[in-house]
């Protein structure tokens, strides 16, 4: 078994058009891919988030990892990854703020549905499946629609979007060509 150093990945910040494309799925889980899969991990231990989708590092790929109790948990590292998900079942909905490592500093409310039942294929290739309710529901729908190109600031109300214009223009502006902020 071959052993490599997991990386930082740049994230691709809000004005980067992979943001908005559609990932493709992944035909087959190769060396490449669990690098890949390790170093998404990482970046989003190291950049302090509770999930982080492909697109969100410039890679077109139907992958996410999330692990929504990590940093209230005593740091306990439990990373759940997800190749090629697909939602089979939505329950009740509930709104919550959310944040997203693509939008620095912006926290807004977000109706979702309460719980969800979601399947797909892990890091080995076997298939999961997982009944999630709450945080881990609201952090699995967010890092989904990232992988269809929808972000979170298409959930907020008219309103509230209006409200974070100034901040979005900001963010959109300081954006260069590769995605990264340079504001």
């Amino acid at each position: 078994m071959r052993k490599r150093k997991a990386k930082i990945l740049p994230i691709k910040i809000y004005g980067d058009k992979t943001l908005r494309r559609i990932a493709e799925p992944v035909e087959k889980l190769t060396d490449k891919i669990k690098d890949f899969i390790a170093d998404l991990t990482f970046t989003m231990y190291e950049k302090e988030g509770v999930g982080l989708a492909a697109p969100q590092v410039g890679r077109l790929l139907r992958i996410f990892v999330v692990d929504p109790f990590w940093f209230t948990e005593g740091n306990e590292k439990k990373p759940v990854v997800l190749i090629n998900p697909k939602f089979l079942e939505f329950e009740g909905q509930i709104e919550s703020e959310e944040g997203c490592l693509s939008f620095p500093d912006i926290y807004e409310k977000v109706m979702r549905a309460k719980k969800v039942v979601i399947e797909s294929l892990d890091e080995k290739g076997e298939k999961v499946r997982y009944e999630a309710d709450e945080l881990f529901a609201r952090v699995l729908q967010h890092e989904y629609d990232h992988l269809d190109g929808i972000l979170f600031i298409d959930k907020m109300s008219k309103l509230r979007k209006m409200f974070i214009k100034k901040k979005l223009n900001v963010l959109e502006k300081t954006t260069n060509k590769d995605g990264v902020n340079i504001g």
